[in-house]
């Protein structure tokens, strides 16, 4: 009778050790990352959520970040009143090709100014920042721009880098970390993009950007919220 009453204790103690552990794994509040960005941050957000399950609570905003002019316009309504534990932002592409914006100063000078505002306003937040360098413009000329604009657009090397070097500038002063995406996928462009006149990548190039851009976040996570087990 006692042995049976003892095991019972025991096995009671253990289902009730296991439940609170159990609860506390649950309860366990999981740092708050804000991915900002156009239809490439699209692409490659719903790879960052799964490879970022149980380290951290992954959102993005919703539609297109466009260029820096709407960035500008709409960063109150992306941020909205979450206090982010981590912002991976980036702004390029739109400011490169004028998609919709053609008539507006989208020069290099222009977009580091603006993007030197939308940095200032983003160190407001107190979160983590993470600069993703823009992804490499398409070596062909542009098919929107030709289709929709009638403009033929082809991006030379020596443009893209000026706007990549005027944001790496930004970072820098800032003290911005700085996700490499342009470098990653550069040598692989062949490979994953959708073709030479689309900036877009296949699904394949997509999961490899979301699994890099996880590994920058979960590097830079803050110590204070960073999962235990890392």
């Amino acid at each position: 009778m006692k042995k049976s009453l003892l095991l019972s204790l025991t096995l009671f103690v253990l289902f009730l050790a296991q439940s609170m552990a159990k609860e506390g794994v649950q309860g366990k509040e999981l740092p708050k990352v804000l991915i900002i960005g156009d239809s490439i941050s699209i692409g490659y957000t719903p790879h960052v959520i799964d490879n970022l399950k149980g380290v951290a609570e992954v959102k993005r905003h919703k539609g297109n970040a466009g260029p820096t002019i709407r960035g500008v316009a709409r960063i109150e309504e992306w941020l909205g009143k979450e206090e982010w534990d981590l912002i991976h932002f980036n702004w390029g592409l739109w400011d490169m090709y004028g998609w919709e914006y053609h008539k507006e100063d989208r020069s290099p000078e222009a977009y580091g100014k603006r993007l030197e505002s939308l940095v200032g306003r983003l160190k407001k937040t107190e979160a983590k920042l993470i600069w993703a360098t823009t992804t490499p413009a398409c070596p062909a000329k542009e098919k929107t721009m030709e289709r929709r604009f009638n403009q033929n657009i082809r991006i030379s090397p020596e443009l893209e880098r000026k706007y990549l070097d005027v944001a790496r500038g930004v970072m820098t002063k800032n003290g911005v970390e700085v996700n490499d995406l342009h470098a990653f996928m550069k040598p692989q462009l062949t490979k994953y993009a959708i073709a030479a006149n689309d900036v877009h990548f296949i699904q394949l190039g997509n999961r490899k950007l979301g699994e890099q851009v996880a590994k920058a976040i979960e590097s830079f996570l803050p110590e204070t919220t960073a999962d235990p087990k890392k």
